[in-house]
């Protein structure tokens, strides 16, 4: 089943000169168990967007459904759908809030109703899925580094066992080690337990290594929608609006002037590693 938008707009402050509409009739389906990615240059309306996804934010109009259930009826508890659909701020701090790592992480399961074993338990759990060291669990989450705040913050929304995660940025300011480490973290995740993932990001690179589905958005629409290879192809298409393919795309296209067989449609690195080779034996 999953998430769908049907005809959903969105306008900032309506009333007054500062009027803006961010999201403009969307019409969107996300499905059971896809990661996808979701691009666009600043302001595009990415943010805006997965904010309606768990009820931060109410469509100005337009309709948003979460396993075929309306979230604007009247009756819908949007406590029970933002424990299905768990959101990660860009920056931790803003969820971060206990005195210490086990309890902020046990916060969550707690508001669901469970008792303090329970709620330990799957704190621990998700404590370790994002594999933060039990040495850690009785510190003040604010004396940890950039990259174990976002550990707890991903283990805080984990522990409530969502349906679906959505990241904002998740790699921010974090060195390449600590970004590859999060987001390895977030695919395994992915693979083993099914989870949807909706990752935004400004790293081409991150989108292509990582994800099967990207949605590019632009002015407040969707501009494309489809697997990276082909949204990739159209880099002309993707620079229009202020964004690019990975380098490492550029990179092979330039090097079909040595090898012309290899593939136009590469995207990440071990891709091309792997092209590469290939040309190099049949050289030979």
């Amino acid at each position: 089943m999953g998430i769908r938008l049907e005809h959903v707009n969105y306008i900032y402050s309506p009333d007054n000169a500062f009027r803006k509409q961010a999201l403009r009739d969307i019409n969107l389906e996300i499905r059971d168990g896809e990661f996808i990615g979701l691009i666009g240059h600043t302001g595009s309306g990415k943010s805006t967007l997965i904010q309606h996804l768990n009820g931060i934010l109410k469509a100005t109009d337009g309709c948003i459904y979460y396993n075929e259930q309306n979230i604007y009826d009247e009756k819908y508890r949007m406590t029970e759908l933002r424990s299905h659909v768990g959101l990660v701020f860009q920056y931790p701090e803003h969820q971060l809030f206990e005195m210490t790592v086990l309890k902020d992480v046990c916060y969550g399961p707690k508001n669901l109703g469970l008792d303090d074993a329970a709620a330990e338990e799957r704190a621990r759990e998700a404590l370790s899925m994002v594999e933060m060291p039990e040495k850690d669990y009785e510190k003040s989450p604010f004396e940890l580094s950039g990259g174990q705040k976002r550990r707890v913050a991903i283990a805080g929304v984990l522990a409530m066992h969502p349906d679906v995660l959505i990241l904002d940025e998740p790699t921010a300011g974090l060195d390449p080690k600590g970004r590859n480490d999060i987001l390895d973290q977030i695919s395994d995740l992915h693979k083993q337990t099914g989870i949807t993932v909706i990752l935004v990001s400004h790293s081409m690179e991150d989108v292509a290594k990582y994800v099967d589905r990207i949605i590019v958005m632009n002015r407040g629409e969707i501009f494309m929608d489809g697997a990276p290879k082909e949204i990739f192809k159209n880099s002309e298409l993707l620079e229009s609006v202020g964004l690019a393919a990975p380098q490492v795309t550029y990179l092979m296209r330039r090097l079909r002037g040595i090898f012309p067989e290899l593939p136009e449609d590469v995207t990440t690195i071990e891709e091309a590693k792997q092209a590469l080779l290939r040309c190099l034996e049949a050289d030979k």
